[in-house]
């Protein structure tokens, strides 16, 4: 079984459960909350992860970062992507080195502002 597997039923999960009842899933009350509330808990998640590795304890590292992207996978889904996006463009990624690829999203960028 391959962790896009793994991302994918945590994903349809997550739909499932987007609609449900906020008094009993976590995940709906976090939607009825609104975006602004999905941003915050990942901001405490990725907090949470940067000490945890500045502790240097691996156990916990793995343990926030599980949390901080399951909480980023809801964001994705209030936004209607899924980890397949995210999957998408990690293989863009995937043999450009970090400065080649800030360099073209820049020059993408300075283009669409040039842009009429």
């Amino acid at each position: 079984m391959s962790s896009n597997d793994t991302l994918q039923r945590l994903a349809d999960v997550i739909a499932s459960r987007r609609a449900g009842d906020p008094d009993k899933s976590y995940v709906a009350r976090l939607f009825h909350k609104g975006t602004d509330a999905i941003l915050k808990k990942i901001g405490e998640e990725a907090t949470e992860t940067v000490m945890a590795a500045k502790d240097g304890d691996r156990e916990k590292i793995v343990y926030e970062v599980a949390d901080l992207w399951f909480h980023s996978m809801i964001a994705l889904a209030q936004f209607d992507l899924s980890p397949a996006d995210v999957l998408r463009e990690l293989e863009r990624r995937e043999g450009l080195s970090g400065l080649e690829e800030f360099a073209a999203r820049k020059a993408q960028a300075r283009d669409q502002q040039e842009a009429p």
